[in-house]
């Protein structure tokens, strides 16, 4: 199939995913969004969100009308990281013998990931990174396509191990979870407390979705999109030439390279499920919150203003 093929199939395909997902999930369209475009580009994603918000039911019914295999962990403060990846037993022969654990898989839900140990952390994270993991001195590639979704709970932050900024910087996006409207919270109640069960159907298969990540990378972005996307993440730099005021004032630390990369990547993404063959500036600015906001720390003077990130990124764009 040619490439404009491909992106017709594709924008095809993704309505009809969401018409998917939309049986079970009510609302929270900006949130599968950005979750499809991790997916679709090769990213991680992390979902902040109080609880009840049908996170973990969220990504069960994406891997679902993706078609891929799905595991949840839940994240403890007692949860090793041979709980995550496996470990080597003796068999009845006496050998070693490689168990696997959750973590091969192609969608992995980390529930709240900021409950376990910075050493539980970073068992994952070098799942995420390399998609591939050493037990023993042996490499295991994990199967592809590999999706991680950690989810983290805002408000208790009693027994929490924050992640750091250099993993946080892993994900390819934040995406926050708000309460539904008034209209869609009465559709979830009629829908949740009767005998009505919908059936999700898997539209793609694990080989289709690496090929759209290969047709991702292959769409071509014009020299000037790809500098306002520099230029954007270079402005996030308090000690940065480009650095306005309100970053000077308000933010410690910016965004590093991996977040250019990341908005040209979505950008990309964003383009192509809504039809078009290469990103410009508007699809830049469609992803900007979700990439920037947990690649920016703020100041007390920020947090004392009450002044967010988004604040922050809205004065930016």
């Amino acid at each position: 199939m040619s490439d404009v093929k491909s992106v017709e199939a594709l924008v095809d395909k993704y309505a009809l995913l969401r018409k998917e997902i939309s049986k079970v999930i009510i609302g929270q369209d900006k949130v599968v969004e950005e979750v499809l475009i991790s997916i679709f580009s090769g990213g991680h994603a992390l979902l902040i969100g109080v609880p009840g918000l049908a996170k973990t039911l969220l990504v069960n019914t994406v891997s679902k009308a993706l078609g891929l295999d799905f595991n949840r962990i839940q994240f403890t403060p007692d949860l090793m990281p041979s709980d995550i990846l496996g470990a080597e037993i003796l068999d009845e022969n006496r050998n070693f013998k490689f168990i696997k654990g959750p973590v091969f898989s192609n969608i992995i839900l980390a529930d709240e990931i900021n409950r376990t140990p910075p050493k539980t952390q970073a068992a994952l994270l070098e799942a995420m990174q390399e998609k591939s993991v050493t037990i023993a001195g042996k490499q295991y590639q994990l199967a592809k396509p590999y999706f991680v979704l950690a989810t983290q709970n805002p408000i208790e932050q009693e027994g929490t191990y924050p992640l750091p900024e250099a993993q946080l910087d892993r994900f390819m996006f934040s995406i926050f979870l708000d309460y539904p409207s008034f209209q869609e919270e009465v559709e979830v109640v009629k829908n949740t407390t009767t005998d009505y069960n919908a059936e999700v159907n898997s539209l793609f298969t694990a080989e289709e979705i690496v090929e759209i990540q290969q047709l991702v990378r292959k769409v071509p972005v014009a020299d000037n999109v790809v500098e306002y996307a520099v230029g954007l993440v270079a402005k996030t730099r308090p000690k940065g030439p480009q650095a306005p005021q309100i970053i000077k004032e308000y933010i410690d630390w910016g965004a590093g390279p991996r977040a250019s990369q990341n908005l040209i990547l979505a950008a990309k993404t964003h383009a192509l499920i809504n039809g078009k063959f290469s990103p410009d500036i508007e699809n830049v600015q469609a992803v900007a919150y979700g990439i920037l906001r947990h690649r920016m720390v703020r100041n007390y003077k920020a947090a004392a203003e009450g002044l967010t990130e988004e604040d922050i990124i809205k004065e930016l764009l």
